[in-house]
């Protein structure tokens, strides 16, 4: 690739639910139902677009407290060094300033906070600017509750959509973020799960 990976292999432990030109949904009736309803995207043609998601052995009230933390992304995102949102309130069109850690080709990102809806568990967020590759691009992270070993577990759905960056290909592009991707809810796993065995839940009841 040209300019756009640098350091790092894609971690494991997140499935890809589809790339390319629109999100292909395969797996479960219940992961495509989510996707189609709420995972959107029109890329055009000089984007790509994938979905991948992740188990986590964690209540779906813990893991939504992470991802909602759009001023906190530090919390689970191994990659963000720092965080410093614009303005005193958290709302739609927030924007905060990250810092990115040594080993991606980037240093800073400016992000635009596109949707936050406590209720279905969405986090949408946009890149409006900052010093990478990574234009036009625009994520939405879902979470819902599930039964994993008789206990509460939570799916993770994460999808993105964004430009394919001059020199390189829509594979090239995808592999980097779902790399990148794959970290995060790899990262969001380890941290919520230990949080579920700080704060032990019952077994479901059926």
């Amino acid at each position: 690739m040209v300019g756009l990976v640098g350091g790092g292999a894609a971690a494991r432990g997140a499935g890809r639910l589809g790339a390319g030109d629109a999100p292909a949904v395969a797996g479960g009736g219940g992961e495509a139902d989510h996707v189609r309803r709420l995972h959107r995207h029109a890329p055009a043609d000089h984007q790509c677009s994938s979905t991948l998601v992740k188990h986590i052995k964690a209540p779906v009230h813990l893991v939504w407290e992470l991802v909602r933390s759009f001023d906190q992304p530090q919390r689970y995102k191994p990659f963000v060094s720092r965080c410093v949102v614009r303005g005193d309130q958290l709302e739609i069109g927030s924007l905060r300033e990250v810092n990115v850690k040594t080993g991606l080709p980037a240093t800073t990102s400016t992000e635009r906070l596109e949707q936050l809806d406590d209720d279905e568990h969405i986090l949408g967020v946009k890149f409006v600017g900052g010093d990478h590759r990574l234009q036009n691009y625009s994520s939405i992270i879902t979470v819902h509750p599930e039964s994993i070993d008789g206990r509460p577990g939570t799916l993770v759905i994460e999808s993105f959509v964004v430009d394919v960056p001059e020199g390189n290909t829509k594979d090239e592009t995808c592999y980097f973020v779902e790399a990148v991707i794959k970290c995060n809810l790899t990262s969001l796993a380890e941290v919520s799960e230990r949080l579920a065995v700080q704060s032990p839940t019952l077994p479901l009841e059926h």
